[in-house]
């Protein structure tokens, strides 16, 4: 069906439950679901297979604001739960799930899970966890360890720490304990917590990152399967080889992660797009 249909959106309601309420300049796909008391507003489109709960607000823009007539996208399957409010001239990218009674601000990244007010990323669809982290764990060997995960390539490293009364250490060897040699190097700090850093991937750039303080996590995506990794200590490590989306979150106050790449810096080797990744990964 095509976006004007909103045949199977507008279901019949029993009379005690609000109709939905939706604008002649709003477009809907036809296999959409519009639960009872949702208010959709002019310049909102809504692909296919979204769902849309009970009394979900689209809130239209004022004129005096600059985005009043910017349109609110809601891409394929993303899902809203009941008593959301969703502000005006944002996307709710495709497989995202807002929770219930959620007011989201800004726009929700693919495959992303917000709740609060504002609402937030606490997680992602389909993210497998990772190896837990062992920083509390004794490590009577000091031995190195590396542990795959579901995701292609992308492996969790754990360094050997070696404990002083002067102060302890922990080291790696590239090329051994890291896969590659690296070209170069950023570090990343002063995040707010609200805040997601990455979402690209490279097509031919290797990268491993340590998290020196504090503490975030990072979901790295192959485009078939996801998993989150928590990275909060010096002696924990992870490796992110070309053709992964990654996304890093969840960034404590004081966090520093640390960045190795395998090349300089070149923009035309990131990928931005998260549907131009996915099509790269089906195309090989």
């Amino acid at each position: 069906m095509g976006m004007n249909d909103t045949s199977v959106a507008l279901l019949a309601y029993p009379a005690h439950q609000p109709q939905p309420f939706i604008d002649p300049g709003a477009r809907i796909a036809g296999d959409c679901v519009i639960k009872s008391g949702a208010h959709i507003c002019s310049g909102v489109e809504i692909e296919g297979r979204c769902y849309v709960g009970a009394n979900v607000v689209f809130v239209e823009g004022s004129p005096a604001e600059a985005h009043a007539n910017a349109g609110t996208m809601v891409r394929r399957q993303a899902w809203i739960g009941a008593n959301s409010t969703i502000y005006p001239g944002l996307t709710i990218a495709a497989k995202a799930v807002v929770r219930p009674g959620s007011v989201v601000t800004r726009s929700v990244p693919p495959g992303a899970i917000v709740e609060g007010n504002p609402a937030t990323i606490v997680g992602y669809v389909d993210a497998d966890k990772g190896p837990i982290s062992n920083v509390h764990v004794p490590n009577p060997d000091n031995g190195f360890k590396i542990e795959t995960t579901p995701v292609k390539g992308v492996t969790v490293h754990h360094f050997p720490v070696i404990h002083d009364l002067r102060g302890n250490l922990t080291v790696g060897e590239f090329d051994r304990h890291v896969p590659f040699k690296p070209l170069r190097y950023f570090m990343v700090f002063g995040v707010p917590s609200r805040e997601i850093r990455g979402e690209h991937a490279h097509h031919r750039c290797h990268q491993f990152l340590i998290c020196l303080r504090g503490s975030c996590a990072v979901v790295a995506d192959d485009g078939v399967r996801k998993v989150e990794v928590t990275l909060d200590s010096p002696q924990r490590g992870l490796y992110l080889p070309p053709m992964t989306w990654g996304i890093q979150y969840k960034y404590s106050p004081d966090a520093t992660l640390m960045v190795f790449a395998s090349d300089y810096y070149d923009a035309t080797d990131y990928i931005r797009d998260y549907n131009v990744f996915n099509e790269l990964v089906a195309s090989r």
